[in-house]
């Protein structure tokens, strides 16, 4: 094989006539043309555009990469386009070695039409972008010339609305295969597991006469007869491979064979005669720099990412991937749903009355793209299932793909989530269900789909179910994801599912000042445009994972060990035993590790569990905490020796300090007759300060100025928080920061209605609101003088309409019930008892460990592409700030609180749209919170459940501070 890939010659035109139709003749003088790499997407690289000038990036232009989200960038008119059509035109000169006797020319993708010239010969045009198309290629010894005509838009472009990047160009190898005589140009491996007998059973079909060798497994025999010898199974969590040959008198093919059986039993889905769970997400190919032009190192680097984070399964979201991608896939053990190259969401905009699924012209193109996408990938074990596409509304089109498929691939079930009827589909599915929703699935008792007859019904609740969409990853979430698999656990009919999705979808770009950034749809001037909905990743742009993803490999750990009375490990995985896994334990006080040592646990086989007695006694130990981790014993393909697979913890209850004030040192004021006897209290006069205790506070506004030698200034009742990606929802669906911003939550007003001072404490009442409401909080604050510091209890009421205000009728919820300070710039760390290292959230956090963690004040902020609320902590005991020449600050829980600390407030989080727009303000905001809002995934899915709201009732909490 010869690799075209390279430095080609290019030109983009504007129309589909392109530069012209000499530019295929090897005269042609091509000098002035730009170079550009192939493969690529020209819209990312550096080219001529069509006004002149000298080669440049195009990003943030039309001409450059577009994101419409799911709008159509051309008029909907299928099968017809604009005469504005960019076109690239790309030429070749190729040296051919003078023994070859024939040749086929593969190109692995091209976006979105192309048409194909050698030595000026028309070979033919091909559509279908995520797929290969190849042409017997009349090459000849010596220089060649390839000339490619690559158009923007075709009538291929309805067929690609896939939610991702317009991105044109020679994006996938272009590939020049040496064919000889004898040679296969065809081959279809059938490698059946029987699990009862342990006998794998092999047939490989060719085009041509052939030996099927497989030196490991004794097996030698014509292509098309059978062997039937005992093998190990494949799995994603045992992905066992033999090597083999395919030789016919042409060529010598190699095989990777890999044994399973897929089958739906009494609805259940199955591998190898065991239920599989799929623990998955949905992948677009992407690189910030390079689009979905992927190297095999990128490639590498998702799967090692994947594996780390307990993902075991992809969907190839919406189209086949790289084929090296799913032969690495077959290596390192992923369950793959491969997706057909298909989606016609933009029909939603004529009320999917000229869906080409559903129109008898499009029948042969759409069934083509499903011929390619099985002939392509049906060698592969790891695929498992066949998508028939996505959100393509209905028609008879997919009655003809099913029936097609079966045909050719009996083995593997096929799946169609979009038709309510599920007639040509193995799996009942749904997208972003709610909680309540799902546990209803698993139980069998959902709602029928609208408009069923009876016969698709009863077949219908007997599907298994496939969560092909879930927990939308925009921004700071998803949360609920325990809650989605608990519900997975347990039930026999939810057969797993596919978080939306791996990565975002940036690009690399620069301001005019060289500031760089990350693109977004709203960054790109054109109409219609998808705004930030290309981010909604686990990991982002630049493979850097999220907290997302810290969170989803707890979820998704194929072992559960809960300690408590004793150790119980159970092992989820498919297939494999735990005898790879070392399991240890450590137990930790105040940071450090007082004691650790290994646990003796047999090997756990699959599906199985076991206890073991718990290695340290935690009565006598407040604030220890014992963990119990499985970790790989010896290094693998995708991560070394000790790598944590699983892991559990258990926390001694500390000693509960006492709400009473340590000591009653005196308030003094001046003048002295505004202090009152003990017991009682007095209105201070306006203009002076109250010291109670090591604490000095403004009179007239109640706040405190300085804790010991600390100055500060605080506390002010926060209730805002800036709006995260799921707080916006799906366009009025869900918004709730739109309520926020039109109910005045982010512009609040504070009154202090009295300050009253005692012998050892200071009472603080007011009222917080936002302008142009009657609703509010009425709060009280009263602090305790407390030997170094202070101790604070603040009670809050929520008075005035909260639910169904009288104008619009809304119902606001509140982001977060706490109290912001106002600390000098100086502080720089914060060490803590809590939950971390990253950030947490009450329904995303049991992916953190609890524990004492440090981390800078910068290390403490997420910097997500578009800024938003992010950094928050929960169950935090305690909390130390530490600066270079600042009084270190500390926070107690009575019991615990939630902390953010950051160096610009959550106003200025609201408003900046790019994370270099943030800025030191010179002060760190710190909040010392009751509790945020969770996170949800309702930027595309189901509102955030009442359990993770903030109650609007009557609430009390303390804490203490001190400074030292």
């Amino acid at each position: 094989m010869l690799s075209l890939n390279g430095s080609w010659r290019f030109r983009l035109s504007p129309t589909a006539a392109g530069s012209g139709e000499e530019f295929v003749g090897e005269d042609f003088d091509d000098s002035g043309w730009d170079a550009m790499p192939v493969p690529s997407h020209w819209v990312l690289e550096e080219f001529t555009p069509l006004a002149g000038g000298p080669p440049r990036s195009m990003r943030g232009t039309a001409e450059g990469p577009l994101y419409t989200n799911t709008a159509y960038p051309i008029p909907l008119d299928a099968p017809r386009v604009s005469t504005e059509n960019p076109t690239g035109d790309y030429r070749l000169v190729f040296d051919v070695p003078a023994d070859w006797e024939s040749a086929v020319l593969r190109f692995q993708g091209v976006d979105s039409c192309a048409k194909v010239w050698l030595n000026g010969v028309e070979l033919g045009w091909s559509m279908g972008s995520r797929l290969p198309f190849e042409f017997d290629a009349a090459v000849v010894p010596g220089p060649n010339l390839l000339a490619v005509r690559v158009h923007r838009w075709s009538a291929g472009t309805y067929l690609e609305d896939q939610d991702m990047w317009w991105l044109p160009g020679i994006f996938r190898d272009v590939e020049l295969i040496e064919r000889r005589a004898g040679a296969i140009d065809d081959h279809f491996v059938h490698a059946d597991f029987d699990a009862r007998t342990g006998m794998g059973a092999l047939r490989v079909d060719a085009t041509a006469e052939a030996i099927v060798e497989v030196p490991e497994l004794g097996i030698r025999m014509p292509a098309g007869e059978t062997a039937r010898v005992p093998v190990e199974p494949w799995s994603a969590d045992a992905p066992r491979l033999y090597s083999g040959t395919l030789t016919s008198a042409g060529e010598v093919v190699q095989l990777a064979i890999g044994f399973r059986r897929v089958e739906i039993r009494d609805g259940v889905f199955e591998v190898n005669g065991r239920p599989l769970t799929f623990r998955g997400v949905n992948r677009h190919e992407h690189h910030p720099d390079t689009g979905r032009t992927l190297s095999r190192a990128t490639m590498i680097e998702d799967i090692v990412l994947m594996k780390r984070a307990n993902i075991d399964a992809v969907r190839t979201s919406h189209y086949p991937p790289h084929p090296e991608f799913l032969r690495l896939c077959d290596e390192y053990g992923l369950w793959v749903v491969v997706e057909c190259d298909l989606e016609t969401h933009g029909f939603i905009y004529d009320g999917w009355a000229t869906n080409p699924p559903d129109d008898p012209a499009w029948r042969e193109a759409i069934l083509d793209r499903m011929r390619r996408t099985v002939e392509r990938d049906k060698n592969r074990p790891s695929v498992v299932i066949w998508s028939l596409g996505n959100e393509s509304g209905t028609g008879e089109a997919f009655a003809e793909l099913e029936r097609w498929t079966r045909e050719r691939d009996p083995s593997r079930p096929v799946l169609y989530e979009r038709d309510p009827s599920y007639r040509n589909s193995d799996f009942y599915s749904l997208m972003y269900p709610s909680l309540e929703l799902l546990e209803q699935i698993g139980r069998g008792e959902e709602p029928a789909p609208e408009g069923i007859d009876e016969t698709d019904e009863a077949r219908r609740r007997g599907l298994p179910f496939l969560l092909i969409e879930y927990a939308h990853a925009m921004g700071n979430g998803p949360g609920s994801l325990q809650d989605y698999w608990a519900i997975m656990d347990a039930h026999p009919r939810l057969c797993g599912g596919f978080v939306w999705e791996w990565i975002d979808h940036g690009f690399s770009a620069r301001t005019a000042e060289g500031v760089p950034f990350i693109m977004h749809g709203d960054d790109v001037e054109y109409e219609p445009r998808g705004g930030r909905f290309s981010l909604h990743g686990l990991v982002f742009s630049d493979r850097t994972p999220t907290p997302g993803l810290v969170e989803l490999a707890k979820a998704y750990a194929p072992i559960s060990i809960r300690v408590g009375a004793e150790v119980e490990i159970a092992n989820a995985r498919h297939s494999a035993d735990t005898s790879d896994l070392a399991f240890r334990w450590a137990v930790e006080l105040d940071g450090r590790v007082a004691e650790s040592g290994t646990l003796a646990v047999e090997p756990v086989p699959a599906g199985a569990s076991l206890t073991v007695p718990l290695p340290f006694d935690l009565s006598a130990s407040p604030h220890a905490v014992l963990t119990v981790e499985a970790a790989l014993a010896a290094d693998g393909s995708w991560a070394p020796a000790g790598h944590v697979v699983a892991w559990g913890q258990a926390v001694a209850e500390p000693v509960r300090a006492s709400t009473s004030p340590a000591s009653t040192a005196p308030a003094s004021t001046a003048p002295a007759s505004a202090v009152s006897a003990p017991g009682e209290t007095a209105r201070a006069p306006a203009g002076t300060d109250i010291a109670i205790g090591a604490a000095v506070f403004d009179a007239t506004t109640g706040r405190m100025r300085r804790l010991g030698a600390l100055e500060l200034d605080g506390p002010w009742l926060d209730l805002h928080r800036a709006p995260t990606e799921n707080d916006h929802g799906q366009g009025d669906l869900n918004d709730i920061a739109s309520v926020w911003r039109k109910t005045g939550l982010d512009r609040l007003q504070h009154r202090t209605d009295s300050v009253e001072a005692g012998a050892d404490r200071l009472r603080v009442t007011g009222r917080t609101a936002p302008t142009s409401h009657p609703h509010g909080v009425e709060w009280q604050m009263l602090w305790l003088a407390d030997g170094d510091g202070v101790v604070l209890e603040t009670t809050v009421d929520f008075v005035g309409p909260w639910a169904d205000t009288p104008y619009m009728h809304r119902d606001i919820w509140v982001p977060r019930l706490g109290l912001l300070f106002s600390l000098p710039g100086g502080y720089d760390a914060a060490r803590w008892w809590g939950r971390g290292p990253g950030e947490t959230y009450v329904d995303s956090c049991e992916g953190s460990r609890r524990g004492v963690f440090h981390r800078t004040i910068d290390e403490l902020q997420v910097d997500y592409p578009v800024p938003q609320e992010n950094g928050n902590h929960i169950e935090t005991r305690w909390l130390e700030l530490s600066g270079s020449w600042v009084p270190n600050l500390r926070v107690e829980g009575r019991p615990e609180f939630d902390f953010t600390a950051r160096r610009w407030t959550s106003f200025d989080l609201q408003r900046a749209a790019k994370p270099h727009e943030l800025v030191d303000t010179g002060r760190v905001w710190l909040n010392i919170d009751h509790r945020q809002q969770g996170l949800g995934s309702a930027s595309v899915g189901p509102a955030l459940p009442e359990r993770y709201r903030v109650p609007r009732e009557r609430t009390t909490w303390s804490v203490r501070l001190s400074s030292v």
